[in-house]
């Protein structure tokens, strides 16, 4: 059913979700609620058209048909729109746009993302509208996020603060997924956090406890792999000296290693996938693997492939280094090497100028009558697009709303909670864009 069969329910959320109006909020402000409001049935149209538009990170057309939806949102309130095509990195593109304000204020960055992770070839496909809930591939990650960014931005220029505003946005068409090499696909959102004095990432607001919390840091990403080969022959002799302990044994003394060695504050390390055998070997794309033995037969080869999370490049190298120490030790009769993948996503760490990002917001807060919004953990959030510009530029992560069962079928957005972000987010860039550079 589609939201237009919801005439007097939208009046209600139009009731329930209008913050009050404190003395605090300046009579633009007090304007861009209203407009945020006004237009709740126009802004959930438009984010039930861009989730029935499939846009896997692989179907290069869907991504591209998002990013003119997007486009057609954002020239009418002045940006100048730019596709940035990336198909020789091996994905579609990203979108750019720019708003020239008065040059003044703080030059802000919007980061979000056009694809999502669910391909052509998923059951998942389309919008449902239930209630408060909207359920669609993305309707939180991250086109409910873009939603409520349009919406703020709408207000804004309904409440005359958009035009001093100085904006970039970065939409990126392969976050889900990124193409190879990463210095190439995110070069453009790199480029835009050279030029900014702010950076908000309009990806889920995070919750903890009922809260809405603040995320001013996020942990990198980086995939390793450790290949074992060690000497075959009859399984009666495994741990004798001629015969040594085999590469099964190995990889479990690696991998019960980290488990033990590693630990620290704020770090991961989890093991995805493990093969090992008379032989053993991963595809291509390193997300399948195969194997071959008997019980009698020691195992010549063993491969394991993990991810590594971590809080700051200080604590990455660290563990970096604790792993090759650990996969040296090799047992008898067995040679072992990690290698760590290309690329990944850097860390954000959870500096001063990010609190005071989020001090600014929680201003913001008290004065639309909401609670404060206190630090989240960076544990209970994964990696993303900010991260590469969090070395040149304060930031905020989850300016989008809010959403459960993202990255699986029955990803659901709450829709109330995308009014309640666009009126802060509209709130909080006006009063950054009077904010002297």
């Amino acid at each position: 059913m589609t939201i237009r069969s919801f005439p007097a329910m939208f009046a209600a959320f139009a009731f329930l979700s209008a913050a009050p109006a404190p003395a605090q909020l300046s009579t633009p402000e007090q304007r861009m609620v209203q407009t945020v409001d006004a237009e709740q049935q126009r802004t959930v149209a438009m984010l039930e058209r861009w989730v029935n538009q499939n846009s896997g990170s692989l179907n290069f057309p869907g991504v591209e048909a998002v990013g003119r939806m997007v486009r057609s949102e954002l020239e009418p309130l002045g940006f100048a729109v730019q596709w940035v095509d990336m198909k020789a990195a091996g994905r579609s593109g990203h979108l750019v746009a720019r708003h020239k304000g008065n040059g003044r204020g703080k030059r802000m960055l919007l980061i979000g993302h056009l694809d999502t992770v669910f391909e052509t070839d998923s059951p998942f496909q389309r919008w449902e509208r239930r209630g408060n809930d909207g359920v669609g591939p993305g309707a939180g990650d991250d086109k409910g996020g873009m939603a409520v960014m349009v919406a703020a931005l709408r207000s804004m220029q309904q409440a005359g603060t958009l035009k001093n505003a100085d904006i970039t946005i970065v939409l990126t068409g392969d976050e889900e997924d990124a193409g190879d090499p990463i210095e190439v696909t995110r070069g453009p959102l790199i480029q835009a956090g050279k030029w900014a004095d702010v950076a908000l990432d309009y990806e889920g607001l995070a919750q903890d406890g009922g809260k809405d919390m603040g995320s001013i840091a996020r942990r990198s990403s980086d995939s390793w792999t450790v290949t074992v080969t060690a000497r075959s022959g009859h399984s009666s002799g495994i741990f004798t000296p001629g015969a040594g302990y085999g590469a099964v044994y190995e990889l479990a003394r690696i991998i019960d290693a980290f488990r033990r060695e590693l630990p620290e504050d704020k770090l991961t390390y989890n093991v995805g996938l493990v093969s090992g055998g008379a032989t053993a070997e991963a595809d291509a794309g390193k997300i399948r693997m195969s194997a071959t033995g008997k019980t009698n037969i020691i195992a010549a080869t063993a491969i394991a492939r993990g991810d590594l999370r971590a809080i700051s490049p200080d604590q990455i190298e660290r563990t970096k280094q604790k792993m090759q120490a650990i996969v040296a030790r090799s047992l008898r009769g067995t040679k072992a090497i990690i290698s760590f993948d290309p690329g990944g996503y850097p860390p954000m760490a959870p500096t001063e100028g990010n609190r005071a990002l989020l001090a600014r917001l929680n201003r913001v807060n008290a004065d639309m009558g909401l609670e404060p919004m206190a630090e989240l953990d960076p544990v209970k959030r994964g990696a993303g697009d900010i991260s590469f510009v969090a070395a040149d530029v304060d930031g905020l992560v989850g300016m989008g709303p809010t959403s459960r069962g993202d990255h699986a079928p029955g990803e659901t957005v709450d829709i109330p909670s995308i009014f309640k972000q666009a009126k802060r987010a509209a709130i909080l860039m006006s009063r950054l864009a009077k904010e002297r550079r």
